[in-house]
């Protein structure tokens, strides 16, 4: 190759950056698909004790209602309002306003932001609890007495969610339908018979509702569970994967939510 042809140092390294950037995240998700195989098989097993499962039940549910209950309350509150306050100024019409809402509520709404709450608050905390034992080396004590760490401290928080994500989204949805048919009535004088009508939500709507849960119950407890056990350092180190954690779910439950609704389209298309 004459010297005219030869590629540039400063291309070249570039090139080398790129392929080591290339085999790092292939490595990384591969790491990550290893922990989620072993998350949900120990999921399905169910050999760790009911106690602790009670105990994850109580964590994820109970602790969580308030927090999803208010959030999604006022959401609806806003939708709601803003959305008759648009029809009023273009058609007045507000008779399908509660139909639709209850519709996109049940297939897009109410199991995203259901779910991107609880990666906040669920996923920070299992980041932060496997963070504190990965650098107290007790997951290395663990390992010392024969017990598996992914599954022992994973399996349950992960059953947990996927339980837990689909009854607190039906709570959620409630909460967002009640406030929001009280929006209406109030500022807008829309009776709750007329706002309260569910035509409109078809059973595809509530398949795709329910997989969403589902996905987003399985996919918050493996990546944050992740983050969580790549914790190096001290206390800062658990700070920046708990961090890591919220950040990763919560895209995490963006990106299912994308190619979820993108299939849920395409089906809906293709059964027409």
């Amino acid at each position: 190759m004459s010297e005219g042809t030869a590629p540039r140092p400063s291309l070249q390294r570039g090139l080398v950056l790129l392929r080591l950037l290339l085999i790092s995240l292939l490595s990384l998700l591969g790491d990550f698909a290893l922990l989620s195989a072993q998350v949900a098989r120990g999921g399905f097993r169910g050999r760790w004790s009911r106690g602790e499962l009670w105990r994850q039940l109580y964590h994820i549910g109970n602790r969580s209602l308030l927090f999803v209950l208010t959030t999604l309350g006022f959401i609806g509150m806003v939708l709601v309002f803003q959305t008759c306050l648009q029809i009023n100024r273009v058609t007045g019409d507000l008779s399908q306003v509660g139909a639709e809402f209850a519709k996109i509520l049940v297939h897009e709404f109410g199991p995203s932001l259901t779910a991107m709450m609880l990666a906040t608050r669920v996923g920070a905390g299992i980041a932060a609890e496997i963070g504190s034992m990965v650098v107290t080396e007790q997951v290395d004590a663990l390992r010392m007495c024969g017990v598996e760490p992914i599954e022992y401290l994973l399996s349950p928080r992960f059953a947990a969610m996927l339980f837990m994500t689909a009854l607190l989204t039906v709570f959620g949805v409630c909460a967002a339908l009640g406030m929001g048919a009280l929006t209406a009535y109030q500022s807008f004088q829309v009776p709750f018979e007329v706002f309260f009508d569910f035509s409109k939500v078809t059973p595809g709507d509530l398949v795709t509702g329910l997989g969403k849960c589902f996905c987003y119950g399985a996919a918050i407890p493996a990546v944050s569970g992740f983050c969580g056990f790549r914790t190096t350092g001290g206390s800062e180190g658990v700070g920046w994967a708990t961090t890591r954690a919220v950040v990763a779910s919560s895209f995490a439950v963006i990106l299912l939510d994308f190619f979820l609704s993108g299939i849920s389209m395409f089906t809906l298309q293709a059964s027409h």
